[in-house]
């Protein structure tokens, strides 16, 4: 016999089974007959990472907390949302667990399972979620996906600017191991010459765990420097995995899936493609965005937008809700432009997928201090007052006492320069150094030929002119070893950024300033008219020995010299130059190729003529060197 909360329960039920079998909203069908039951729904504008695909590397300005979208109208919006036909949501930021009470929210979300919601997944970067997802599972989480784009922990803070690979590689084991999820999947972003060499790596991942790697195609935003030639298409990469898995054979793919999906038999797991450039999914897209201020987009590339937010704070119901909704899904093109036809003047950057896209302050991207353990927290504001060791005197400067040292005090100890007393104003400096190569290594990093690979390395002893099999075999090896690193000129600027915002860490009595704009660059040159300078007597001659072989070591036969030549220019708002921060991004930025190439020419390279070209800015003017 039925209990009375049984009776009673039973046309709730019946209700909500019927909601379930109604299908989806008119509202929510666009004029191509796509259906949208899939939300994302961005919490935040925040990240504690920087990923340079994503922020722009001036940075972005966050938006006034009040413009953002309340816990209450978040579940506001998603309610009228499931009950017209949405079935997943997907949490997404900025970073979601920086958000305040992602626990309760995830926990509001699942009450909405009765209208006919059927899953709650979160696509996060891992830094901050080990402690954070047993209590997400239990209140609802049931897909997660976790952002990783290289194994390399070096790599790693060279792509997202922050260290914490460990945090994040814990967070993926953590949720490997809670059965609850119904699937974790990692997604990387694939950039060439960067980490497109992983990819294997990845694969390999999927062996003993089920885990869905997806490789993603480099995409086009606002800030991110998006160029054709660092975008691996899915179809090359996947001929490479094959090579090393020929037995590989395709997956079934869900209704509506982004992903094209592989398994390899004998693996637990499976990996896949999202391939938005090369082979996009338009036709099939079901997909919904709501911004963390409350707008609604309906395509990633598309930037039009409009505002649910003010709409609910002027009082809208949710019928009036549902009809801006509908305008806004009707308005939805068949496909986004071409890759190369993409808005990333006008369409956000992909950090504020959660925010209002503004010109943003310079100074924005170094308003976090550096991470030195995990878990990494939000960024707080670096103190304004920032005083520097580095001080320049003019020489016409009379009024200027006797010369000495600005870090010794009177009594000959280190000692901090006290500049407390001065006005801050716009100071800049540029840096530049080259460093010397051989030909073989200009021609692996500019990607020209390399005319035979049998050619004799600095490695085989003077008068061996016909190499043996062993060791061309060597030097071939070498080569490989050396590209596998991946494009040097790319590695080296990101090294060299880095190490300028590092120059309070590396140069004792120095403090950190507010950097608002750091430039590296690096280019290739050939020159007939230098000479290999500054170098001891006897590594010159070792050099010209050298470079009279085939190879074309450095300064070649024909009298030609090659080298790579880093320039940086850097500039704040503040009491001191930043003539430090200019020579340690260009010192690093040549390191960086030393440590690419060394496998090619570790013995022939020379770093020469790292200098000041010019400042401005302070108390004693500009200066600009003269040619030499």
């Amino acid at each position: 016999m039925s209990s009375s909360s049984d009776i009673l329960q039973y046309p709730q039920d019946r209700i909500t089974s019927i909601e379930a079998e109604r299908g989806v909203s008119p509202f929510l069908i666009d004029t191509y007959n796509r259906q949208h039951n899939y939300l994302r729904i961005s919490l935040t504008e925040r990240c504690n990472l920087r990923c340079f695909y994503c922020m722009p590397s001036e940075g972005i300005e966050l938006s006034p907390p009040e413009h953002l979208l309340s816990d209450d109208e978040i579940i506001r919006l998603a309610t009228l949302f499931v009950q017209s036909g949405v079935t997943k949501i997907r949490l997404t930021g900025g970073e979601p667990t920086v958000r305040k009470g992602i626990v309760e929210i995830v926990g509001r979300l699942n009450e909405l399972r009765q209208y006919g919601l059927q899953s709650i997944g979160m696509t996060t970067n891992g830094i901050a979620l080990h402690r954070k997802l047993p209590a997400l599972i239990e209140n609802g989480l049931t897909h997660l996906n976790i952002s990783l784009d290289t194994l390399d922990p070096f790599k790693f803070e060279i792509m997202t600017r922050r260290m914490g690979h460990d945090a994040v590689l814990r967070s993926l084991h953590t949720a490997l191991a809670s059965p609850e999820l119904q699937s974790v999947k990692l997604n990387a972003v694939v950039v060439k010459g960067l980490n497109d060499h992983e990819a294997v790596d990845f694969v390999e991942m999927t062996k003993e765990s089920r885990l869905s790697v997806r490789f993603i195609e480099f995409m086009p935003f606002t800030g991110n420097k998006w160029d054709k030639a660092k975008m691996v298409p899915s179809s090359e990469l996947l001929a490479r995995i094959q090579t090393r898995y020929p037995e590989l054979r395709k997956g079934s793919d869900e209704l509506n899936d982004t992903a094209r999906s592989y398994i390899i038999p004998g693996h637990l797991g499976s990996f896949g493609f999202i391939s938005s450039m090369s082979d996009h999914f338009c036709g099939s897209c079901n997909r919904l965005r709501l911004t963390a201020d409350g707008q609604i987009k309906v395509c990633l590339f598309d930037a039009k937008e409009i505002s649910l937010r003010d709409q609910m704070r002027s009082g809208a119901s949710d019928d009036a809700l549902l009809s801006t909704v509908g305008l806004a899904v009707k308005g939805k093109k068949e496909k986004h432009a071409g890759m190369e036809d993409i808005d990333v003047v006008t369409n956000r950057p992909m950090i504020l997928i959660g925010g209002v896209h503004r010109p943003a302050p310079a100074r924005s991207l170094q308003r976090s201090p550096r991470f030195r353990s995990l878990p990494m927290l939000p960024a707080v504001p670096v103190p304004p007052k920032a005083v520097r060791c580095f001080r320049t005197s003019s020489d016409s400067d009379t009024a200027s006492p006797a010369p000495r040292l600005t870090h010794i005090d009177d009594s000959g100890r280190a000692s901090m320069v006290d500049v407390g007393r001065k006005e801050p104003t716009r100071r800049t400096a540029t840096a530049s150094g080259r460093i010397v190569i051989p030909k073989i290594a200009y021609q692996l990093v500019t990607g020209g030929r390399v005319e035979d690979d049998t050619h004799r390395p600095s490695s085989i002893p003077r008068g061996h002119q016909s190499p043996t099999d062993a060791e061309a075999a060597s030097f071939r090896k070498a080569q490989e070893k050396a590209r596998s690193k991946g494009d040097v000129l790319t590695v080296a600027q990101l090294a060299g950024i880095m190490g300028c915002k590092r120059t309070a860490e590396l140069i004792p009595l120095c403090h950190p300033l507010q950097l608002s704009h750091i430039a590296v660059t690096l280019h290739p040159e050939i020159d007939c008219t230098r000479t290999v300078s500054d170098a001891p007597r006897e590594a010159v001659a070792d050099f010209a020995e050298d470079t009279r072989s085939d190879i074309g070591l450095g300064q070649s036969s024909e009298g030609l010299i090659y080298s790579i030549v880093c320039r940086a220019t850097v500039s704040c708002e503040g009491k001191t130059g930043v003539e430090m921060e200019a020579l340690t991004a260009v010192s690093v930025g040549l390191l960086t190729v030393w440590d690419m190439l060394k496998a090619v020419a570790g013995k022939e390279m020379i770093i020469q003529d790292i200098l000041v070209e010019q400042k401005a800015g302070g108390r004693n003017g500009s200066f600009v060197r003269s040619p030499p």
